[in-house]
């Protein structure tokens, strides 16, 4: 899943809703073959409670290529959601927490990222360095 969402932040980086779409719809295959019966109770709670929403979201980006900024929202409620994940499970390697101040009308947002260098999703090719560093996560 932290595959695809890799692919899917890259492509918004870059304003390619084309492979944003094609990474969206990797992550519902993901979501759909994830083998729930090695986790805690615990564990299974969270991500009982993040699978849906995230399915969901990710189901939103793979179908509307085209529609960028549609697909932007439902990233930005995805990052949420994979921010828990990650939390819960860990990433399996270092990854960035990163905040967009002007995303949304100045609401601002935040990703996951594998660098340390910004690569803005939400905003692209416009301001592609707008961000910062938020939380280091090994």
């Amino acid at each position: 899943m932290l595959d695809c969402y890799r692919k899917m932040k890259n492509a918004f980086a870059k304003d390619n809703d084309n492979d944003a779409a094609t990474a969206g719809n990797e992550m519902v295959k993901a979501f759909a073959g994830f083998n729930k019966a090695a986790l805690t109770a615990d564990q299974a709670k969270i991500y009982n409670d993040v699978e849906d929403d995230a399915k969901e979201h990710a189901e939103h980006i793979g179908m509307n290529a085209g529609k960028i900024a549609h697909q932007r929202e439902h990233f930005d409620m995805l990052s949420k959601d994979i921010y828990q994940l990650v939390k819960t499970f860990g990433g399996g390697q270092k990854l960035y927490y990163d905040h967009c101040p002007m995303y949304n009308d100045g609401k601002g947002a935040n990703w996951l990222s594998e660098t340390k260098d910004i690569a803005n999703p939400y905003l692209g090719k416009k301001m592609p360095t707008c961000g910062t560093v938020k939380e280091e996560l090994k």
